[in-house]
């Protein structure tokens, strides 16, 4: 769902053009794998064909067909597309959102695809039927296109807040921040040099942190060790060329940097439920 640029991956960030403020589009996904990142910006994803699987910090699930998902500013989330799927991705950034929402980092919009109350279920219906509007506008852009997308988005901005925004403590978003701002330095190093091997000391150094205390702080924040998430970065890159190239497996895992192959096919394997070479021959049959 989002471009395999480096730094896109730990902490993306949303350049949104000028005249809508937003990040709108129809996404087709052949398959990738996106570990765990966050954006200053709100995510939605509505699925129209197709299913993705997705961790948002330590719960995991799949939407399908139909399921429409909010995830929040600076929130540690990742997604796995096994097989091709189609979806409206919407990103509105935080900075967009506070000239008209009071203080939005201090909200998170509870969008439970799967309750069972009716009440919420109507307004989730009213909120997708909005993403279908803005991506036929989007997609016809008859002249004027900008003033019906626009009205479009305020009304989508207006249901998120009014039907799905709850306050949270203020003490949580500011300890949730610092630890954010200590993350970011530490992922952008891990992008620009994933393919080499980085040193406990040397990633700690850039978090300014003892090693030992910089390895709790990883892991509590990330949810798997500095080391496992460094594998995974290579991962997604290898499983990108995997499913669009033709270079043999061994070529491709020298060019990210994975250098012991028997962990490689294990991670593989519980990644995604084959081997390298299944992947591909499903693939062709397809």
């Amino acid at each position: 769902m989002i471009k395999m640029k480096n730094k896109e991956i730990s902490h993306e960030i949303i350049n949104a053009p000028v005249d809508t403020n937003v990040k709108f589009r129809t996404s087709t996904d052949p398959g990738s794998y996106i570990p765990m990142h966050w954006h200053r910006a709100v995510e939605i994803i509505y699925m129209q064909e197709g299913s993705l699987d997705v961790t948002i910090e330590s719960e995991n699930f799949t939407i399908q067909k139909g399921d429409c998902i909010v995830i929040n500013g600076n929130v540690l989330h990742s997604t796995k597309c096994t097989s091709p799927n189609t979806a409206i991705l919407l990103q509105i950034p935080l900075d967009f959102m506070e000239k008209y929402i009071p203080n939005p980092g201090k909200l998170i919009f509870l969008f439970d695809f799967r309750t069972k109350d009716q009440r919420q279920q109507t307004k989730q219906s009213m909120f997708k039927t909005i993403l279908e509007q803005l991506q036929i506008i989007n997609d016809v852009r008859p002249d004027g296109y900008l003033l019906r997308f626009n009205s479009l988005m305020f009304e989508l901005l207006f249901q998120l807040y009014h039907n799905f925004a709850v306050k949270i403590l203020q003490n949580n978003t500011s300890q949730e921040k610092k630890d954010m701002d200590r993350l970011e330095p530490v992922l952008d190093y891990i992008s620009e040099h994933y393919r080499e091997p980085i040193s406990l000391n040397e990633i700690a150094e850039v978090a300014c942190l003892q090693t030992g205390y910089f390895c709790r702080f990883f892991k509590k924040k990330m949810g798997i060790t500095f080391l496992e998430y460094q594998n995974e970065y290579r991962l997604s890159f290898i499983y990108r060329d995997l499913i669009t190239t033709r270079d043999p497996v061994h070529v491709i895992l020298e060019r990210h940097g994975f250098t012991n192959y028997k962990l490689f096919r294990r991670m593989f394997l519980e990644h995604f439920g084959n081997t390298p070479t299944q992947i591909r021959k499903q693939r062709e049959i397809l």
